[in-house]
């Protein structure tokens, strides 16, 4: 059987070294997380999709992305549509699709088609508000993902709903020498690196982040290498049944770069590399000599990662 986490690695907590992968861009663009929501591959940021000027719905938001995420634990495909609000407010559905691993012993805890992503955002605080150029944006947003059976399911036979309630704040910064994007955020959520790791033990508290570099491209375009991070909650549910103490669940980190338009983008596509889980603990194997004690390796230490968005 196959043990548990999914994606990119965990660690912590230090604003200006680890953050949200690809963060937005020049133009508040409509770039699409690995969710479906306005922000980098895989964290919110405070925006929203654009509506047009004296229109109060936006032109739909569309995202693809494809996750390598090793032989254990399989390939992951998104498709996002997300519409906008009076630029006070999104909300979108995604279907993750999951391809298998190969792993004799454990890629079996990831064998489901994959699962449904509702997700919602508002506007608490638009950036730059009372005539400040250093105000940042403010909003908070929630993740509803259904049919969740990897790993906890996978073990105890359930399907699972799982949810987050977060908060991001984000500043894009361009009068410096070098732009800058800064994205921090906190969320409570029940599930282990976006529910490909499963059901966690109980509803808690994680921080997110990233910073990019708005850098301008060729032919009016930007370029936007970012780093980004995401605490994962400590245990997952039911993995203590294969793996003694429940494993250890690292922080999610990921390093890319987003190519998009400087002002009114309407594309983007991304490409990264993501740490999530290497070896995770021991458990016991059975042998024609006897039992034996391996060591559990979810070998997505480098996971590699593309997405595509695109704005009507």
């Amino acid at each position: 059987m196959k043990l548990t986490i999914c994606f990119w690695k965990t660690a912590a907590v230090c604003l200006v070294a680890l953050a949200g992968l690809m963060a937005a861009c020049l133009s508040k663009a409509q770039n699409l997380t690995l969710e479906g929501q306005t922000g980098g591959f895989i964290t919110p940021t405070a925006y929203v999709v654009q509506s047009a000027k004296g229109s109060f719905f936006s032109h739909p938001s569309l995202g693809y992305h494809f996750i390598h995420a090793g032989t254990v634990i399989g390939d992951v495909h998104t498709a996002s549509v997300t519409e906008g609000f009076g630029n006070w407010a999104e909300v979108g559905y995604t279907r993750s699709a999951h391809t298998n691993g190969n792993n004799p012993y454990f890629s079996s805890l990831w064998e489901y088609s994959g699962m449904n992503i509702f997700h919602g955002k508002g506007v608490i605080l638009p950036e730059n508000s009372f005539k400040s150029k250093w105000t940042p944006g403010v909003a908070a947003g929630f993740v509803v993902r259904t049919g969740d059976r990897f790993v906890t399911g996978a073990i105890d036979g359930k399907s699972y709903t799982n949810e987050d309630v977060y908060v991001a704040v984000t500043k894009t910064a361009l009068n410096l020498k070098v732009p800058l994007l800064l994205n921090i955020g906190w969320k409570a959520t029940n599930a282990s690196i976006y529910g490909i790791g499963g059901q966690a033990t109980r509803f808690g508290g994680r921080l997110f982040g990233g910073v990019g570099f708005p850098l301008p491209g060729p032919w009016h375009t930007a370029i936007v290498p970012a780093a980004g991070f995401t605490q994962e909650p400590y245990h997952v549910k039911n993995l203590g049944l294969l793996v003694p103490g429940g494993g250890h669940i690292p922080t999610t980190l990921d390093y890319a770069v987003r190519w998009t338009q400087r002002e009114h983008a309407r594309f983007s596509v991304d490409a990264g590399i993501g740490q999530v889980a290497g070896q995770i603990g021991y458990t016991e194997l059975p042998t024609p000599e006897g039992p034996v004690v391996v060591p559990v390796n979810l070998q997505a230490r480098k996971v590699f990662g593309v997405g595509v968005s695109y704005k009507f």
